[in-house]
C-alpha cells in the first residue's frame, strides 16, 4: 500500500520488507539480545536475500531461544541436530555451528567490555556514521570500520563475520545511516 513516502528503493519487495525498513534498518540500537541476533541473522543470510531470512526470523527467534546468547551457547550435540532439521530455519551446519560458536564468544566480549554493545560502538566512535547518499548505487559493501570491526570479531573467535557481512550489520543496527538522503527514514533514525 503506497503511503506516498519516499524509501530506500530495496524494501519495496515486500511489506515485510517495507516494515522492517521503516521501523528497524538504520535505526541506532544498544540492547545486547537485539545486536545478537543481528548478529546471527546476518551470518544467516551470507549467500541468500535478506527478504529470505526476514521470513525465516520468526522462526530462528524460537529455534535459538530468542536469541538468548546465555542459552545458545549451551548447545550441545542434540540441540544441533534439532536445528538441523528445522524448516523454520537455514538449515546449513556451518553457519549453525557459528552461531552457537558466536554466542560463546559474544559472552566473552561482553565480559570484557561490560556490554557488547559497548564493545560494538566503539567502532564508530560511539556514534552512528551518518551518509549522505543519494542512490544506492553509491553504498560500499564494506568500509574501513567494518574491515577493523570484522578483523578483531574473527580475532575473538567469531566466523561468518566477514567484513561485508559485517557493515550489513552496522547498517542494521544504526552504527552507519546508509538511508538515501531522499528517504523518511534518513532523517528519522538521527533522532
Amino acid at each position: 500500500m503506497d503511503d506516498g513516502r519516499q524509501r530506500c528503493g530495496w524494501c519495496e519487495s515486500s511489506g515485510l520488507m517495507r516494515r522492517y525498513h521503516d521501523t528497524e534498518w538504520g535505526a541506532p540500537l544498544h540492547d545486547d539480545r537485539a545486536l545478537f541476533e543481528f548478529l546471527v541473522l546476518e551470518g544467516m543470510q551470507a549467500g541468500l536475500s535478506w527478504s529470505t531470512i526476514l521470513n525465516k526470523r520468526e522462526g530462528f527467534r524460537l529455534a535459538f531461544d530468542g536469541f538468548d546468547p546465555e542459552k545458545v551457547a549451551r548447545y550441545d550435540a542434540k540441540k544441533l541436530g534439532a536445528l538441523l532439521k528445522d524448516p523454520a530455519i537455514v538449515r546449513n551446519r556451518q553457519k549453525i555451528h557459528a552461531a552457537v560458536e558466536n554466542a560463546r564468544a559474544f559472552l566473552d566480549v561482553r565480559e570484557a567490555f561490560g556490554s557488547f554493545d559497548a564493545y560494538q560502538w566503539r567502532f564508530v566512535g560511539g556514534v552512528p556514521r551518518v551518509n549522505h547518499r543519494r542512490r544506492l548505487r553509491g553504498i560500499p559493501p564494506r568500509t574501513k570500520e567494518s574491515d577493523a570491526f570484522s578483523e578483531d570479531l574473527i580475532a575473538r573467535g567469531f566466523r561468518f563475520v566477514g567484513s561485508t557481512i559485517v557493515y550489513s550489520h552496522m547498517q542494521a543496527t544504526g552504527m552507519v545511516n546508509d538511508h538515501v538522503v531522499t528517504c523518511f527514514r534518513w532523517a528519522q533514525v538521527q533522532g
